[in-house]
């Protein structure tokens, strides 16, 4: 019995540990793809999801960073100029990652060796087409989940649909009396 207490404990660390590592990682590549094409802030509120299951610090910034992550897709598809920049946006790394795939030979103007023109081959533009499917997948996503309704966090307070002052409405709704918040 006490030698299955030990596999148990023993696998428990295991996993605890393979979620951290999986945990900082992401949060690495979710901080340097907010300045690099990815999907930053989700990589980002990812890991630090996973941290916060045992870190505490950690779970200071996740309600932070997912609302920032929200606000950023609402904010995206609000109007057809941004919806389009990012389609354009999405249709560049599919152009980069062909060129990076197809045109392997280095042109004349490049001044150092040819092994140094677009390293990484067909690996490289892999990286660029999932990147673009991600972008694509997740524009998708906030189109039909925040176009025409923008993302408010539910810990702000929502203007009322007929205009009154919710605080007010809600205390005089039988809602309110009933859960005794009169």
């Amino acid at each position: 019995m006490s030698e299955h207490k030990s596999w148990a404990q023993r696998q428990n660390s295991a996993v605890r540990l393979t979620l951290q590592i999986v945990g900082w990682v992401l949060v690495v590549l979710g901080i340097a793809a907010l300045v690099l094409p990815g999907p930053g802030l989700l990589m980002l509120f990812a890991g630090l999801a996973l941290l916060s299951q045992e870190l505490t610090w950690a779970q200071r910034f996740v309600t932070p960073v997912k609302h920032a992550a929200l606000r950023g897709a609402s904010e995206g598809v609000q109007s057809w100029l941004r919806i389009c920049g990012s389609l354009v946006g999405v249709a560049a790394l599919v152009a980069v990652g062909l060129a990076w795939g197809l045109w392997r030979t280095a042109p004349d103007w490049w001044p150092l060796d040819d092994q140094w023109w677009l390293p990484g081959g067909w690996g490289t533009a892999g990286t660029l087409f999932a990147s673009a499917a991600i972008a694509l997948g997740l524009l998708i996503y906030s189109f039909r989940r925040f176009r025409g309704s923008p993302y408010v966090p539910y810990d702000v307070e929502r203007p009322s649909p007929t205009g009154g002052d919710t605080a007010t409405e809600r205390e005089n709704s039988p809602a309110g009396s009933a859960t005794g918040r009169s």
